[in-house]
Protein backbone atom coordinates (compact mmCIF):
# COMPACT_ATOMS: atom_id res chain seq x y z
CA UNK A 1 0.00 0.00 0.00
CA UNK A 2 1.12 3.38 -0.72
CA UNK A 3 1.99 5.61 2.53
CA UNK A 4 0.45 9.12 1.95
CA UNK A 5 0.99 12.23 3.71
CA UNK A 6 -1.12 15.23 4.05
CA UNK A 7 -0.01 18.63 3.81
CA UNK A 8 1.09 19.96 7.16
CA UNK A 9 2.12 16.98 7.99
CA UNK A 10 5.30 18.12 9.35
CA UNK A 11 6.94 21.18 10.81
CA UNK A 12 10.59 22.18 9.45
CA UNK A 13 12.25 23.12 12.84
CA UNK A 14 10.68 19.71 13.82
CA UNK A 15 12.53 17.95 10.77
CA UNK A 16 15.94 19.87 11.14
CA UNK A 17 16.01 19.16 14.97
CA UNK A 18 15.05 15.33 13.73
CA UNK A 19 17.86 15.47 10.84
CA UNK A 20 20.71 16.63 13.54
CA UNK A 21 19.97 13.88 15.96
CA UNK A 22 20.25 10.89 13.02
CA UNK A 23 23.23 12.68 11.32
CA UNK A 24 21.64 12.99 8.03
CA UNK A 25 21.92 15.61 5.35
CA UNK A 26 19.90 17.13 2.77
CA UNK A 27 20.69 18.47 -0.49
CA UNK A 28 18.72 20.55 -2.91
CA UNK A 29 18.86 20.08 -6.80
CA UNK A 30 17.05 22.52 -9.41
CA UNK A 31 17.35 22.04 -12.57
CA UNK A 32 16.61 24.83 -14.75
CA UNK A 33 16.40 26.25 -18.37
CA UNK A 34 15.72 29.43 -18.97
CA UNK A 35 13.95 29.85 -16.13
CA UNK A 36 15.02 33.45 -15.24
CA UNK A 37 11.61 34.78 -14.26
CA UNK A 38 10.92 32.30 -11.31
CA UNK A 39 13.81 30.35 -10.52
CA UNK A 40 15.00 33.14 -8.05
CA UNK A 41 11.93 32.47 -5.81
CA UNK A 42 12.84 29.50 -5.67
CA UNK A 43 15.92 29.78 -4.67
CA UNK A 44 15.21 32.49 -2.47
CA UNK A 45 12.80 30.76 -0.51
CA UNK A 46 14.81 27.65 0.52
CA UNK A 47 17.67 29.38 0.78
CA UNK A 48 16.09 31.90 3.01
CA UNK A 49 13.78 29.66 5.19
CA UNK A 50 15.34 25.93 4.52
CA UNK A 51 19.40 26.20 4.84
CA UNK A 52 19.44 29.90 6.84
CA UNK A 53 16.79 30.18 9.33
CA UNK A 54 16.39 26.72 10.67
CA UNK A 55 19.01 24.36 8.70
CA UNK A 56 17.07 21.74 7.35
CA UNK A 57 18.64 22.07 4.18
CA UNK A 58 22.99 21.72 3.74
CA UNK A 59 23.19 22.74 0.16
CA UNK A 60 21.36 23.92 -2.55
CA UNK A 61 22.33 23.84 -6.34
CA UNK A 62 20.99 24.55 -9.25
CA UNK A 63 21.60 22.54 -12.99
CA UNK A 64 21.67 25.12 -15.63
CA UNK A 65 20.53 22.62 -18.63
CA UNK A 66 21.95 25.44 -21.50
CA UNK A 67 20.07 28.53 -20.73
CA UNK A 68 20.08 31.29 -23.18
CA UNK A 69 18.79 34.03 -20.64
CA UNK A 70 19.82 34.44 -17.04
CA UNK A 71 19.07 31.82 -15.47
CA UNK A 72 22.18 30.71 -14.01
CA UNK A 73 22.48 34.64 -12.80
CA UNK A 74 19.77 34.96 -10.93
CA UNK A 75 20.12 32.05 -9.25
CA UNK A 76 23.31 32.41 -7.78
CA UNK A 77 22.33 36.02 -6.90
CA UNK A 78 19.43 34.40 -4.80
CA UNK A 79 21.83 31.72 -3.23
CA UNK A 80 22.05 28.62 -5.12
CA UNK A 81 25.47 26.90 -5.67
CA UNK A 82 25.13 26.78 -10.18
CA UNK A 83 26.32 24.18 -12.18
CA UNK A 84 26.16 24.53 -15.49
CA UNK A 85 25.69 21.71 -18.39
CA UNK A 86 25.06 22.34 -22.35
CA UNK A 87 21.37 21.99 -22.93
CA UNK A 88 21.66 17.92 -22.75
CA UNK A 89 18.29 17.39 -21.23
CA UNK A 90 16.17 17.50 -17.77
CA UNK A 91 17.24 13.77 -17.05
CA UNK A 92 20.83 14.80 -17.08
CA UNK A 93 20.74 17.66 -15.44
CA UNK A 94 19.25 15.68 -12.55
CA UNK A 95 21.68 13.13 -12.52
CA UNK A 96 24.41 15.76 -12.78
CA UNK A 97 23.05 17.42 -9.80
CA UNK A 98 23.05 13.96 -7.93
CA UNK A 99 26.61 13.60 -8.50
CA UNK A 100 27.63 17.16 -7.49
CA UNK A 101 26.22 17.10 -4.12
CA UNK A 102 26.61 14.84 -0.78
CA UNK A 103 23.59 14.80 1.09
CA UNK A 104 21.76 11.51 2.45
CA UNK A 105 18.56 12.71 0.84
CA UNK A 106 18.13 14.55 -2.39
CA UNK A 107 14.97 16.90 -2.98
CA UNK A 108 14.13 17.76 -6.98
CA UNK A 109 12.43 21.14 -7.46
CA UNK A 110 11.17 22.63 -10.48
CA UNK A 111 12.63 26.11 -11.08
CA UNK A 112 9.19 27.26 -12.92
CA UNK A 113 7.17 27.19 -9.98
CA UNK A 114 4.90 30.24 -9.40
CA UNK A 115 4.29 31.33 -5.95
CA UNK A 116 6.43 28.77 -4.35
CA UNK A 117 6.27 27.53 -0.78
CA UNK A 118 9.50 26.14 1.17
CA UNK A 119 7.02 23.59 2.82
CA UNK A 120 7.15 22.12 -0.66
CA UNK A 121 10.83 20.80 0.58
CA UNK A 122 9.43 19.90 4.20
CA UNK A 123 6.61 17.77 2.88
CA UNK A 124 8.69 15.98 0.41
CA UNK A 125 11.52 15.26 2.82
CA UNK A 126 9.45 14.44 6.37
CA UNK A 127 8.23 10.87 5.17
CA UNK A 128 12.44 10.41 4.61
CA UNK A 129 13.58 11.49 8.06
CA UNK A 130 10.43 9.87 10.17
CA UNK A 131 10.27 6.31 8.81
CA UNK A 132 13.58 4.89 7.47
CA UNK A 133 12.13 1.94 5.87
CA UNK A 134 10.74 4.93 2.84
CA UNK A 135 13.27 5.28 0.02
CA UNK A 136 11.37 7.74 -2.10
CA UNK A 137 8.59 10.64 -2.27
CA UNK A 138 6.73 12.13 -4.55
CA UNK A 139 4.27 15.33 -4.79
CA UNK A 140 1.10 15.23 -5.62
CA UNK A 141 -0.94 18.61 -5.71
CA UNK A 142 -3.64 19.97 -7.39
CA UNK A 143 -2.84 21.71 -10.76
CA UNK A 144 -5.08 24.80 -11.73
CA UNK A 145 -5.01 26.10 -15.87
CA UNK A 146 -5.65 29.22 -16.80
CA UNK A 147 -7.53 29.69 -13.28
CA UNK A 148 -9.91 26.60 -13.29
CA UNK A 149 -9.51 24.00 -10.70
CA UNK A 150 -8.34 20.54 -11.87
CA UNK A 151 -7.79 21.42 -15.50
CA UNK A 152 -3.55 21.81 -15.27
CA UNK A 153 -1.26 18.86 -16.17
CA UNK A 154 -2.28 17.76 -19.75
CA UNK A 155 0.37 15.20 -20.38
CA UNK A 156 -0.09 13.91 -17.15
CA UNK A 157 -3.44 13.32 -17.32
CA UNK A 158 -3.76 12.07 -21.15
CA UNK A 159 -0.62 10.57 -21.39
CA UNK A 160 0.97 9.13 -18.45
CA UNK A 161 -1.89 8.10 -15.94
CA UNK A 162 -3.60 6.16 -18.58
CA UNK A 163 -0.95 3.98 -19.48
CA UNK A 164 0.23 3.39 -15.98
CA UNK A 165 -3.19 1.93 -15.41
CA UNK A 166 -2.60 -0.38 -18.26
CA UNK A 167 0.66 -1.43 -18.05
CA UNK A 168 1.87 -0.28 -14.38
CA UNK A 169 -1.57 -0.75 -12.48
CA UNK A 170 0.12 -0.65 -9.11
CA UNK A 171 0.97 3.14 -10.00
CA UNK A 172 -2.42 3.81 -9.96
CA UNK A 173 -2.19 5.72 -6.76
CA UNK A 174 0.08 8.62 -7.67
CA UNK A 175 -1.85 11.52 -8.31
CA UNK A 176 1.35 13.41 -10.08
CA UNK A 177 3.50 10.34 -11.87
CA UNK A 178 5.18 13.10 -13.75
CA UNK A 179 5.65 15.41 -10.71
CA UNK A 180 8.99 17.18 -10.62
CA UNK A 181 8.90 17.41 -6.84
CA UNK A 182 10.80 14.64 -5.29
CA UNK A 183 13.26 13.49 -2.76
CA UNK A 184 14.94 10.22 -2.57
CA UNK A 185 18.13 8.45 -0.31
CA UNK A 186 20.91 9.03 -2.81
CA UNK A 187 22.02 5.35 -2.32
CA UNK A 188 18.53 4.36 -4.08
CA UNK A 189 19.06 7.26 -6.50
CA UNK A 190 22.30 6.43 -7.37
CA UNK A 191 21.24 2.85 -9.05
CA UNK A 192 19.13 4.23 -11.17
CA UNK A 193 18.96 4.96 -15.10
CA UNK A 194 18.00 8.67 -15.49
CA UNK A 195 16.58 9.01 -18.62
CA UNK A 196 17.66 12.35 -20.53
CA UNK A 197 14.78 13.75 -20.92
CA UNK A 198 11.06 14.58 -19.87
CA UNK A 199 10.55 10.46 -19.20
CA UNK A 200 12.66 11.06 -16.07
CA UNK A 201 10.38 11.29 -13.64
CA UNK A 202 7.89 8.02 -14.74
CA UNK A 203 11.20 6.14 -15.41
CA UNK A 204 12.02 6.67 -11.48
CA UNK A 205 8.87 6.05 -10.61
CA UNK A 206 8.56 2.44 -12.29
CA UNK A 207 11.86 1.37 -11.62
CA UNK A 208 11.98 2.55 -7.86
CA UNK A 209 8.55 0.32 -6.84
CA UNK A 210 10.46 -2.48 -9.51
CA UNK A 211 13.45 -2.35 -7.09
CA UNK A 212 11.69 -1.39 -3.91
CA UNK A 213 7.96 -2.17 -3.69
CA UNK A 214 5.34 0.36 -3.51
CA UNK A 215 5.32 -0.06 1.05
CA UNK A 216 8.71 1.90 0.25
CA UNK A 217 7.26 5.00 -1.63
CA UNK A 218 5.45 7.82 -0.11
CA UNK A 219 3.21 10.39 -1.89
CA UNK A 220 2.77 14.08 -0.33
CA UNK A 221 0.35 16.41 -0.76
CA UNK A 222 1.67 19.91 -1.00
CA UNK A 223 -1.53 21.46 -1.73
CA UNK A 224 -1.83 23.53 -5.04
CA UNK A 225 1.38 24.36 -7.50
CA UNK A 226 1.03 26.55 -10.30
CA UNK A 227 3.62 26.86 -13.05
CA UNK A 228 4.10 28.40 -16.48
CA UNK A 229 1.54 26.57 -18.82
CA UNK A 230 3.05 25.43 -21.61
CA UNK A 231 0.98 25.52 -25.39
CA UNK A 232 0.09 22.53 -27.04
CA UNK A 233 2.76 22.61 -29.53
CA UNK A 234 5.57 21.90 -26.94
CA UNK A 235 3.73 19.74 -25.03
CA UNK A 236 3.16 17.17 -28.13
CA UNK A 237 6.71 16.32 -27.76
CA UNK A 238 6.51 15.86 -24.11
CA UNK A 239 3.83 13.54 -24.14
CA UNK A 240 5.61 11.09 -26.98
CA UNK A 241 8.78 11.20 -24.55
CA UNK A 242 6.98 10.03 -21.55
CA UNK A 243 4.83 7.83 -23.32
CA UNK A 244 8.12 5.79 -25.23
CA UNK A 245 9.37 5.66 -21.90
CA UNK A 246 6.39 3.99 -19.93
CA UNK A 247 6.27 1.57 -22.98
CA UNK A 248 10.42 0.72 -22.52
CA UNK A 249 9.66 -0.13 -19.81
CA UNK A 250 6.81 -2.49 -20.17
CA UNK A 251 9.28 -4.15 -22.71
CA UNK A 252 8.09 -2.39 -25.84
CA UNK A 253 11.07 -3.24 -28.31
CA UNK A 254 9.69 0.00 -30.49
CA UNK A 255 8.91 0.55 -33.47
CA UNK A 256 10.35 -1.94 -36.21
Amino acid sequence: MLRSYGPCSFGAGQLAALKRAVGTSVSVCIPARDEQATVGQVVGAVHAELVERCGLVDELVVVDDGSTDSTGRVATEAGAVVVAQGAAGKGRAMRLGLDQTRGDIVVYLDADIEDFDPGFVVGLVGPLLSNPDVVFAKASYRRPLAGRPGEGGRVTELAAKPLLRILFPELAAFDQPLAGEVAGRRAPLEKLEFEPGYGVEVAMLIDLVSSYGLGALAQCDLGERRHRNRPLAELSPQSETVIRTVLARAGWPGPP
